[in-house]
């Protein structure tokens, strides 16, 4: 018989014998402490509501950005477990993007990727920017950011109704006046990135110039990373229809993704306070970060000519 039947009949005609509890339980081979126990009733429903309270604040959040949530902005001492029991027994879950693909077109100028190996530690070191579309009931809208890739912080933004590369240079112009210039920025290459007024005012300000490979979308993930959670985190799921509530909408997420939202990468922290810390302990740090890119950029110069040397000889000596 099992411990659990044994103690049910114990608890069942513990008052038929005249022995004592402490010789019963001795007896039929039952922990007293066991016997004694009675569970305490758990109360989840404050748990309960601000998990819910959360959730329709941001539906694409899951159970592990919940529980860091409830730890940092309602002091619930909870772990991620039981949050994800409780988010399974109310039939909610964090919002998931179905896959989608983006086409490039022929560059008019073309750049090496400088940030294969590249050690990205510290802020204002790289930055990146892209250009995403919205469909509105009137037509497209086009988003532009720029994000400083250590910190994850969104520097500036443009909603233009253009696909010109006029909103382009016009956010990268605030961003540096308001923060300086970056040491890299690293974009793909779409047909604004690749004119002759960005790439002069990339060179303008220093900066060097690094572009994605070809249908390498990986190379710039920081922002297609962003992309996805400012359309399903905000336009998707509050129903954006017009050019005026699009400018509201990407305004205050913008302001609650750079100062409130978690991110984990970050280790669970606010990507515009990492990103003024960082810059409070490194301002004196970026002209030897510029020689290292630099020679980095030089190292990749080099390798490219041995290998198109080497495969000049190949063909000389198979033309022979």
């Amino acid at each position: 018989m099992r411990e659990i039947d044994r103690r049910a009949y114990l608890q069942k005609h513990k008052n038929e014998s005249k022995l004592s509890l402490r010789k019963q339980c001795k007896l039929i081979k039952v922990s007293r402490s066991s016997f004694y126990y009675e569970p305490r009733p758990i109360d989840d429903q404050p748990l309960i509501d601000a998990i819910i309270k959360i959730w329709t604040e941001d539906h694409s959040k899951g159970y592990r950005m919940i529980t860091h949530d409830l730890r940092t902005y309602y002091k619930f001492l909870v772990n991620s477990k039981r949050v994800r029991r409780l988010m399974l027994k109310l039939g909610i879950k964090g919002i998931i993007p179905k896959r989608n693909l983006s086409k490039n077109k022929k560059p008019l100028y073309k750049y090496p990727y400088l940030l294969k190996n590249l050690i990205i530690n510290q802020a204002n070191l790289v930055w990146s920017t892209d250009i995403s579309y919205v469909k509105l009931s009137a037509g497209y809208m086009y988003l532009i950011a720029i994000i400083d890739v250590y910190s994850r912080c969104i520097l500036g933004y443009e909603v233009s109704n253009t696909l010109d590369t006029e909103p382009c240079i016009r956010c990268l112009e605030r961003c540096i006046a308001k923060y300086g210039a970056p040491v890299i920025m690293n974009t793909d290459q779409g047909v604004q990135y690749t004119s002759h007024e960005w790439i002069n005012k990339l060179k303008e300000h220093n900066i060097q110039i690094s572009m994605d490979g070809k249908g390498r979308w990986a190379d710039n993930v920081w922002i297609e990373r962003f992309w996805r959670t400012i359309k399903y985190c905000s336009i998707f799921m509050h129903g954006v229809e017009t050019v005026k509530d699009l400018k509201a909408e990407v305004k205050k997420f913008v302001k609650y993704y750079n100062e409130r939202r978690l991110h984990s990468s970050l280790n669970y922290r606010p990507p515009m306070s990492v990103y003024k810390q960082c810059r409070a302990a490194n301002d004196g740090q970026f002209i030897q970060l510029r020689c290292s890119i630099a020679a980095h950029k030089i190292k990749k110069e080099k390798d490219r000519d041995k290998y198109e040397k080497r495969a000049k000889q190949q063909q000389m000596k198979y033309a022979a």
